[in-house]
């Protein structure tokens, strides 16, 4: 860690990684302006609070308010550096990247930009989407000068970061992690570089541009993607063919140069789930592997549907005398991972809604990190005992790996029950 060149900085979007990013600047002693468009956040974290979970968020946000080196606002204001963290979501049915909140949030920024300010791009992206933003910058400060024209004389410094933390241990990983820049001109990369290493551990790593830093994080999770859709692609042929997909893996990770990941429901979260789909779009004709490895994982809720309404159906037979409301279904988690309260796309959640909509059956959700379920799951009923909720129900979905489900505590309060294992919580 070095001296920050850097007195204020801002960082635009306080979300899952815009604020804990702005946390660890602050924590440096570093004047910082979070700016959110959700007035509810920006109070929360002027009390000194926080808005979402993660392990340490609220002990380091509390005392960087309480000094006075974090504040947030609905509207930006100069600094020396901006990060821009806000999200990039998919736009129609083609799972096309929606670069709307990253125009929106680089217009924001743009009149009050002054010579000698850099811009970085922290939010995952298709590749050129950096190139764009600074596109944008330009066309509305066609006063200031911008690296795409004016190389390294430009009056503003441009370049990508994509973070690379996992939900859970982002305050730990922010720090340890390495950082790829990729800057618009070396000097781009060289001051990003320096306003990272205030409080990264972890090397700087520059590339060569800011398309190989965008393909670089695209390339780690579809890597990631590819390995678990082999992984639930195999419990499907196991289903087929009758045979216990963990025993498999268990069995074939024996070899000293296999690792085949767990399956699961599905693949979900902010990145996994769509950072693959940025590569696709921008070659579609070569990234065939890719492509199929999302199919595979994004069919994978509709399986274990399947496997649910053969219980329900199952149930009904041993007994004729009952409907499906006289039925209730316990589902085990809806979050996109294990002791987080993230639900962004989440294959549990998207399980579980389509369990409400359609099976007329009850249905509980056993969800220990949530206070409330989510408008997709009016309905059902929240749940935050597992030995409640297993004593009530009749079928079991185990879907997610929450603290609180591990098999040695579920299995003998599942005994008689009609379990689906989905998730491997038994395992």
């Amino acid at each position: 860690m070095s001296k920050s060149p850097f007195k204020r900085i801002s960082v635009i979007g306080l979300g899952y990684i815009g604020l804990p990013t702005a946390a660890m600047f602050a924590s440096r002693k570093i004047e910082v302006v979070g700016v959110d468009v959700n007035q509810h956040a920006v109070d929360t974290i002027n009390r000194g609070e926080v808005h979402i979970v993660e392990p340490d968020l609220d002990m380091v946000v509390r005392a960087v308010v309480s000094e006075g080196y974090l504040r947030a606002t609905t509207v930006p204001e100069p600094a020396e550096g901006f990060l821009i963290a806000v999200p990039t979501p998919f736009k129609g049915d083609n799972h096309d990247p929606d670069l709307s909140y990253i125009k929106a949030a680089a217009l924001a920024i743009a009149p009050v930009l002054e010579a000698g300010n850099l811009v970085i791009l922290e939010s995952t992206s298709p590749v050129g989407a950096t190139e764009a933003m600074a596109d944008w910058l330009a066309e509305a400060r066609p006063d200031l000068s911008f690296p795409q024209k004016a190389g390294e004389s430009s009056d503003i410094r441009i370049a990508h970061c994509p973070e690379r933390v996992l939900p859970g241990k982002v305050m730990q990983e922010l720090i340890t992690n390495d950082r790829v820049i990729g800057g618009m001109t070396p000097s781009c990369s060289a001051q990003a570089a320096a306003l990272y290493t205030t409080f990264v551990t972890g090397d700087c790593v520059l590339a060569s541009s800011p398309r190989v830093a965008e393909m670089a994080k695209l390339t780690e999770n579809s890597f990631r993607d590819v390995n678990i859709a082999f992984a639930n692609e195999l419990s499907l042929i196991c289903d087929e063919l009758r045979m216990d997909v963990w025993e498999l893996i268990r069995l074939a990770n024996l070899h000293p140069r296999v690792n085949i990941l767990q399956p699961g429901p599905g693949v979900g979260g902010h990145c996994i789930a769509v950072d693959p789909w940025f590569i696709v779009s921008s070659a579609p004709n070569q990234a065939r592997l890719i492509r199929t490895a999302r199919e595979v994982n994004d069919s994978k809720p509709n399986w274990v549907i399947e496997q649910v309404q053969a219980a329900i159906a199952d149930t009904l037979i041993q007994n004729i005398e009952r409907t499906p409301s006289d039925i209730t279904i316990a589902c085990f988690g809806v979050t996109f991972k294990a002791d987080i309260d993230d639900l962004r796309e989440s294959p549990s959640l998207a399980i579980v809604e389509e369990l409400v909509r359609d099976s007329k059956c009850n249905v509980m959700v056993v969800e220990p990190n949530i206070e409330s379920l989510p408008e997709v799951l009016r309905g059902a009923e929240l749940v935050h005992s597992p030995r409640d909720a297993s004593q009530r129900c009749d079928i079991a979905l185990l879907l997610v790996g929450h603290r609180e489900f591990k098999s040695t505590f579920l299995k003998p309060l599942l005994d008689g029950k009609h379990v689906i294992d989905a998730g491997g919580l038994l395992r």
